[in-house]
């Protein structure tokens, strides 16, 4: 499946991490693998200092509100690395379909993922209700 490259604006700090992580997620392979959909969103992004970065554009551990486009329904779940990630609690990881959806959109903007029975899901981004660069943590 191809991602969605809708414009997007990652960190500096953001982008490196993740560059990284897909690394060792691929790492000690001899043959190629295909690409993760994440690497389509790491190379197609705007890069910022985190400094710079807008208080409305999800970020790794932004916590947002969604709202179902079919349903209307309203959830909240923050955007994690895999080690961090708890369903059940609302943190779900950046390498997931929802995950690098959200990574680098700004609030308004209406996601969508592929769902595990093969369809699309959708859901707008309501609100980024934290966001660590706007409260000041240039480091999370």
């Amino acid at each position: 499946m191809k991602t969605l490259t809708l414009e997007r604006t990652l960190t500096e700090l953001d982008h490196v991490r993740l560059t990284n992580l897909v690394q060792r997620q691929k790492g000690g392979r001899t043959v190629p693998s295909a690409p993760m959909p994440i690497e389509d969103v790491l190379d197609m992004a705007d890069v910022v200092p985190s400094r710079e970065m807008a208080p409305d554009i999800v970020t790794m551990y932004s916590r947002v509100q969604l709202e179902d486009v079919h349903s209307g329904a309203r959830s909240e779940l923050t955007l994690c690395y895999p080690a961090d990630a708890d369903a059940g609690a609302g943190f779900v990881s950046v390498l997931s379909p929802i995950g690098w959806s959200l990574l680098g959109q700004r609030a308004g903007s209406v996601v969508r993922w592929p769902s595990p029975a093969g369809g699309e899901l959708a859901a707008t981004i309501v609100a980024i209700v934290f966001q660590p660069e706007s409260s000041g943590d240039f480091a999370m």
